[in-house]
């Protein structure tokens, strides 16, 4: 009885000690920041349509070592309106209903993927559903943050707060900066560009919120969840407040009143691993 009691103690307590060890050693590649233990992608995402026989490159994509001058040179394609359109022959034109907006592998002849890289010096890609972030994420060996994710990845990032022309991150311009260009903006774990920029779908769903009469009482920050407002339907949670959202972007900044299959011109997306 004793030893069953003691096996009962300790092995719960081996299995903490191991998962803290691993955590411990994980090794992040470098188009990514070591978050607790996530690997989360420094950049916000940029979509590009890679030829199926660019093998090397799309593996480049996959392990976190692709660049921009591999992308452009190999004849990727961006996808978003900061490029290529998603709905451009040979997508469909509307959003279609089986929610594949990424060619099917195997088919004849092979059809170009779509891939979400994390690389400095271009603009983020937006214009792109739910549904797209997360197949582009998939395609290149990651996955969306969740909510609790990009929360912890975004702490310490310079919050524009009370005084909306604070220039560490784009929160107060005419538009999205190129990746990486506001080094400034960065949080405590050299995760960049949180705050402003772009929108950033999480992977998230909740009762979509239609009703938001109200800022948030952190810092400005604009808050809109289910719970304060009417409901309507699923709502897809992005975060952090786009280049234009002045004081109302920062690291409390979160929007559940969007569709999943919704796409404009301010929402993009990162990815984990």
């Amino acid at each position: 009885m004793k030893n069953l009691r003691a096996a009962a103690v300790t092995a719960p307590l081996a299995l903490l000690l191991a998962i803290t060890a691993a955590a411990g050693t994980l090794k992040c590649p470098p188009d990514s920041a070591k978050v607790g233990p996530t690997c989360v992608d420094k950049y916000e995402a940029s979509v590009w349509q890679i030829p199926p026989t660019s093998t090397a490159l799309i593996k480049r994509v996959q392990i976190g070592r692709a660049t921009l001058a591999d992308l452009t040179g190999s004849g990727a394609v961006q996808l978003g309106c900061t490029g290529t359109p998603y709905n451009h022959t040979p997508y469909p034109a509307g959003f279609p209903a089986d929610g594949n907006w990424t060619p099917v592998f195997g088919s004849i002849p092979p059809s170009p993927g779509v891939y979400a890289a994390s690389i400095p010096g271009v603009l983020p890609t937006a214009c792109t559903t739910w549904f797209q972030a997360e197949e582009a994420c998939a395609l290149s060996g990651k996955r969306l943050l969740t909510n609790q994710e990009w929360q912890r990845a975004a702490a310490g990032t310079p919050d524009p707060g009370s005084t909306p022309g604070a220039l560490d991150c784009n929160t107060n311009s005419s538009g999205p900066s190129n990746t990486g260009d506001r080094t400034n903006c960065a949080s405590s774990w050299g995760v960049l560009d949180m705050i402003g920029n772009v929108d950033e779908w999480v992977a998230d769903w909740v009762p979509r919120s239609t009703d938001c009469p109200g800022w948030g009482s952190f810092s400005d920050d604009f808050m809109c969840l289910s719970g304060a407002s009417t409901t309507d339907g699923p709502g897809a949670v992005v975060r952090g407040g786009l280049w234009l959202g002045r004081s109302a972007a920062g690291v409390f900044a979160v929007f559940g009143g969007g569709l999943p299959s919704f796409s404009v011109g301010d929402i993009g997306f990162r990815c984990a691993r």
